[in-house]
């Protein structure tokens, strides 16, 4: 786990970098030049226009820097991979272009309003999924800054989907493009750029698994999205906690280890719990925050039941790493390698536009509601026992079946991209 790679100072000897400095004239120069070399071309004033609003902001983020990072801008090691991944993804579909007689500018002018309405989309997913549990601050300001923080992780892949289908969407009706021959098209890329991307989820810990013993498990350090989950869960204190829904919710003791510290306590499986350490706990996060507490002082941990009974486990001395969990990143960035592979490959084999875009939306939900079933970083929704990406796999699995038989219907013909400008 490398979540934070490196720190770039606010100034070098004396010399400002961000903020009013160095990086602002460099991105306002190379920027300005890079808009008059593309209004020069025949046609090139409305794509050059394009262009100025992400200018303008990226002006506007290099001259925040300083007040959101006095310390220096961290380079996190997620946000290095999903930049990695759009690079990667953006130049198969470029080549993929230039097979396809279509000017590459067009698909870097699409990749860019894609790659921001992405994040866009990804980051707000995350945020109203996350929203009680990790967004809610005693200020506006620690609020927007850890909305902001999506380089640490938090990126939805649908919301990302979402996002950059939206933006799809309003390029190829501008451009007047056939939408699933230019689909197809960057079908594969989107699959690049998401294995790179779970790589990202790696380094920064996230999406992790539930616990294992396969030799290949991997474990986390210390305040570790996986770490801090265990403890709040109890897994140090050998017990496990979980939320019974009904007409009202109740707190249950769903597991104890064997000669663990809840077990040696007298605490037995199906005690539905009160309070914590003096604390009435009412759901699952507010059990865990007591744990969370309670593990950290290194003070007992005192369970009373409904019925009134009382349980008092020892303090626990907290491990350097977390149990040992299921690789799912790693699992993921095969899953979408392999289906990135299958999609290059089946693109020449295709006889309708969106036959390939088609496929990637019929395999890719199938995969990960499956990955969804070793993940625990997500709780159902909906009263379904099954998480938001699990309900909208389905929902796009569906949705897709209803494309087949659209393609199907439609005699085989592909469209080309001769006389786009």
């Amino acid at each position: 786990m490398y979540s934070e790679l490196f720190r770039i100072p606010i100034e070098w000897a004396g010399i400002p970098i961000f903020g009013v400095g160095v990086l602002l004239a460099a991105w306002l120069v190379g920027g300005g030049v890079w808009l008059v070399v593309l209004g020069r071309r025949e046609g090139g004033s409305s794509e050059a226009l394009s262009y100025l609003p992400g200018l303008l902001i990226g002006a506007v983020a290099i001259g925040a820097l300083p007040r959101l990072f006095p310390e220096g801008l961290p380079i996190r090691g997620y946000g290095v991979m999903v930049l990695s991944g759009s690079v990667a993804g953006l130049s198969l579909a470029a080549h993929r272009a230039r097979q396809m007689k279509l000017d590459p500018e067009m698909i870097f002018s699409l990749a860019f309003g894609m790659f921001v309405c992405g994040i866009l989309g990804a980051r707000l997913f995350y945020v109203i999924e996350y929203w009680q549990s990790r967004f809610q601050f005693d200020t506006w300001r620690e609020t927007l800054l850890a909305t902001a923080k999506f380089t640490e992780g938090g990126l939805v892949v649908y919301g990302a989907l979402i996002g950059a289908t939206l933006s799809f969407v309003w390029f190829v009706r501008r451009h007047r493009l056939p939408p699933l021959a230019l689909a197809d098209l960057i079908a594969p890329s989107l699959l690049v750029g998401l294995a790179f991307g779970r790589v990202g989820c790696l380094l920064n810990g996230c999406c992790y698994g539930g616990e294992t013993e396969v030799p290949w498990a991997v474990s986390f350090p210390q305040e570790s999205p996986a770490y801090m989950d265990q403890v709040g869960a109890g897994r140090f204190f050998g017990l496990r906690l979980a939320e019974k829904t009904g007409n009202e919710p109740q707190l249950v003791v769903s597991e104890v280890e064997e000669n663990s510290i809840a077990a040696r306590a007298g605490l037995t499986a199906g005690e539905k719990l009160a309070s914590i350490n003096g604390r009435q706990v009412q759901n699952l996060a507010e059990a865990q925050n007591a744990i969370v507490i309670a593990s950290l002082d290194r003070v007992p941990l005192r369970l009373e039941t409904a019925a009134g009974e009382t349980f008092k486990l020892a303090s626990v001395e907290l491990p350097a790493r977390s149990r040992p969990v299921h690789p799912t990143q790693v699992y993921s960035v095969i899953n979408a390698a392999l289906l990135a592979w299958v999609l290059w490959s089946f693109f020449s084999f295709r006889r309708r536009d969106g036959e390939v875009a088609a496929l990637m939306l019929t395999v890719y939900p199938i995969s990960r509601f499956l990955l969804e079933m070793i993940r625990i970083d997500e709780s159902g929704v909906f009263g379904t026992g099954l998480s938001i990406s699990q309900n909208i796999s389905i929902a796009i699995f569906l949705a897709t079946m209803g494309l087949w038989v659209y393609l199907q219907r439609q005699p085989p013909r592909l469209a080309t991209f001769q006389g786009v400008p």
